[in-house]
């Protein structure tokens, strides 16, 4: 583990988010946008219940993207490989696009200024490079959407708080599959790890 000198104080509900200068990890630092999982053929377990959650929170998805680019904020995808230890990113991404719910990827594809990060557990953090990338590129912020909201993200958001990041999380921008897990996770979030919840439109307006 990378160490980061003493714990900065918690983003408090309500502050504004700010721009993401180019800058290192001490002072005001750089944002980063990370989707969690959302390149996915949804043949696993629950599917059923998620995929709504995931068609509800489409459009904040793709506006935060966007807005996200055209600010040039790092966007970083990091994603389960489902298993497939051989395959890449680009193998990831056609296999859910040509599968049966490829029109829930299709709006969120990476672009050619995207960082990718395979993972093979619930945290983004779980044996993967992601620690690295952050601290070389001067990241110390982190907006997390994507899914699920009780899972991958609040296990994300537990372990970027432990490494002295602070957490942005849209409420309207992350899937869940059980609403009362999911509410409570938010809250688990803000109050247990200095977490930021907020609504998508909130963010690089």
């Amino acid at each position: 583990m990378i160490s980061r000198g003493a714990q900065r104080p918690a983003v408090r509900r309500g502050e504004a988010i700010l721009q993401p200068p180019s800058g290192n990890l001490g002072g005001m630092g750089k944002t980063a946008l990370i989707v969690i999982d959302m390149i996915n053929t949804y043949d696993h377990e629950d599917a059923e219940l998620l995929i709504p959650a995931v068609e509800s929170v489409l459009p904040a998805l793709t506006g935060l993207l966007e807005r996200a680019r055209r600010q040039d904020v790092p966007v970083i995808y990091v994603n389960d490989n489902f298993g497939e230890w051989r395959s890449h990113h680009g193998e990831i991404l056609d296999k859910a696009l040509s599968g049966p719910h490829g029109r829930l990827v299709e709006p969120l594809r990476p672009d050619e200024s995207s960082l990718f990060v395979v993972k093979a557990r619930h945290s983004i953090f779980f044996e993967t490079p992601l620690t690295n990338l952050l601290f070389e590129q001067g990241i110390d912020r982190l907006v997390l959407c994507g899914q699920v909201t009780e899972q991958c993200v609040l296990y994300s958001a537990l372990d970027a708080h432990i490494r002295h990041l602070r957490v942005v999380v849209p409420r309207d921008a992350v899937a869940h599959i059980h609403t009362d897990l999911a509410d409570a996770a938010l809250r688990m979030m803000q109050r247990n790890m200095g977490a930021r919840v907020c609504d998508s439109g909130e963010l690089w307006t």
